[in-house]
């Protein structure tokens, strides 16, 4: 069973970054095209940013621009730099295979992001 830790969020005040790693316990993670999710307060899970295999990558328009996904298949991590947050990229943050694609697994605890001023 593949296992996902998401670290790296915290408190931050408009305008500033956050850089945001997923760590995946199996092999088989690093032939995964891959994302990450947010779910805030209220609302669904959403995916906001992927990476394929290969390293292409694609963004939600609400974030194109200002986050970046990549990923390092030698650790079998994946990561999300945020740049330029605003109090909407508040939630916490998943990552997982992209379900565009692949059965996602199990979900892990996630890492909280809060933009306030």
């Amino acid at each position: 069973q593949v296992q996902l830790v998401e670290s790296g969020g915290g408190l931050v005040q408009p305008g500033e970054s956050l850089r945001l790693s997923c760590a995946g316990s199996r092999i088989i993670f690093r032939f995964a095209p891959m994302g990450w999710y947010r779910q805030a307060p209220g609302k669904q899970r959403e995916l906001v940013a992927s990476i394929t295999i290969d390293g292409n990558t694609n963004y939600t328009g609400s974030v194109n621009g200002r986050f970046t996904i990549s990923r390092d298949n030698a650790k079998n991590t994946v990561y999300l730099q945020m740049n330029s947050l605003k109090p909407e990229d508040t939630a916490v943050y998943y990552c997982n295979a992209d379900a565009r694609y692949r059965q996602v697994w199990g979900w892990g605890q996630g890492t909280q992001v809060t933009v306030s001023s």
